[in-house]
């Protein structure tokens, strides 16, 4: 593992999000599993280390510890549909602490699109694990997301930030509902039950819809959950029916081309009138669906969250959350200035530790066999209690941190190891 950075400085994230760029940019540079593994692996061959990768609707961000962002820009390009012109217009470059407060504001959904959004953390975890498995993180990039996933719970038991159903599924429902009135006696379709879907159904459920059928790529699971809501599923061979007979059809897919286009609405009726949501990106639903007359389509930023009790609550403990935000990370920064003597502790144990081996092994005939055991022990204490002595005195003088270290490396002759293996 390598040595601790200790430079705040150095961590940057990259990326494009739903506050500069709209869907038909940010579908370009939407990351699969597949190509979020082939990131990771073509940094790791390069060298690089301590990444993550995060691609979700409304944001593509790739973080790192690094003095330079340009070769995550070409990580990006390259693994992406994305451009540099594109990148250059849309996209944004932030370093330092800022960067790493960035990160924590997109954890707790402060930075989402619907405030204090539940679903960012998850994706910020897979993310995190997705590096693990690459062994792309050291301790510093470790102990951050660890910092980052506390500064979550924290927020989420001490603050009204999480309060309610606000999210881009809820926001959907209620878009639908705004403009169909009684989602009750309207004929439903969902396409797609993964994660959005499934909360999309489950929303749609508790504000009555009954006449509900689900299809899915995967049979089983939209079968799975229309067995727990008592709902209808179908099948893409019967699409085209289905669609004919919706008022309101909802996409929310992981497919890479769209999965509805205007080929699917042969059959719609004159005055039919119907909605039409994406929640997907890349877009599941053709722009030239729109259209159509007498259909209503929305993606993903033409969605609000209209429920304004729910929105004042949350954003009433925006306050609260960024002071938990700036005690954690305060800690962590703490903790990276710590860091910055370890090299001169541990070069110190290991000096400590080899004059006492030596006279250990110089004096040990001196005492009964059965005794040096206990000996090894006492000594080994000493050592271990002056050496903790010192820790502290490191740590507590961080104004004067260097010019100590400077004494100490000086006066013990020390040589500090440049990396662990």
């Amino acid at each position: 593992m390598s040595l601790i950075h200790s430079k705040l400085e150095d961590f940057v994230v990259i990326g494009i999000n739903h506050w500069n760029a709209t869907v038909p940019v940010r579908e370009q540079f939407s990351l699969t599993d597949q190509q979020k593994k082939a990131i990771l692996k073509d940094a790791d061959e390069q060298g690089y280390r301590d990444i993550i990768v995060l691609s979700t609707c409304n944001r593509t961000e790739l973080y790192a510890i690094s003095e330079e962002s340009s070769f995550l820009i070409q990580l990006l390009l390259t693994h992406s549909n994305g451009s540099k012109e594109q990148f250059d217009k849309y996209g944004f470059i932030k370093r330092g602490e800022e960067a790493a407060r960035h990160l924590y504001d997109v954890t707790v959904g402060l930075d989402a699109q619907i405030l204090g959004d539940l679903q960012i953390v998850k994706q910020v975890k897979e993310a995190y694990n997705l590096a693990r498995e690459y062994d792309l993180l050291d301790g510093e990039m470790h102990r951050l997301l660890q910092s980052v996933f506390r500064t979550h719970k924290r927020v989420r038991h001490e603050t009204n930030l999480g309060y309610g159903a606000a999210s881009v599924a809820y926001a959907a429902v209620q878009f639908a509902k705004n403009h169909l009135n009684d989602l009750h006696h309207k004929n439903i379709l969902l396409i797609g039950t993964g994660k959005i879907g499934k909360v999309t159904c489950k929303n749609l459920v508790s504000l009555g819809a009954s006449k509900l059928t689900l299809i899915n790529r995967n049979h089983d699971r939209a079968e799975d959950l229309a067995d727990k809501y008592d709902l209808n599923v179908s099948t893409f061979d019967h699409l085209n029916e289905e669609v004919s007979q919706a008022d309101l059809i909802i996409v929310a897919t992981g497919a890479e081309q769209p999965v509805l286009d205007p080929s699917h609405f042969d059959l719609h009726k004159n005055g039919h009138e119907r909605v039409l949501l994406d929640l997907s990106v890349p877009r599941n639903i053709h722009p030239e669906v729109e259209s159509i007359k007498g259909i209503k389509l929305a993606n993903m930023d033409q969605l609000s969250d209209e429920t304004n009790e729910t929105y004042k609550m949350r954003e009433d403990s925006v306050p609260q959350a960024r002071q938990i935000i700036n005690e954690e990370f305060d800690a962590y920064k703490q903790w990276l200035e710590e860091q910055k003597v370890v090299p001169t502790i541990v070069a110190l144990n290991n000096k400590f530790d080899t004059i006492r081996q030596q006279e250990f092994d110089k004096y040990k005939h001196h005492f009964p066999e059965e005794s040096l055991d206990k000996l090894e022990l006492v000594t080994r204490r000493i050592i271990n209690k002056i050496i903790a002595h010192s820790i502290d005195h490191l740590k507590e003088n961080q104004e004067n941190q260097e010019e100590i270290q400077n004494m100490v490396e000086s006066m013990f002759k020390l040589k500090k190891e440049k990396e662990f293996e």
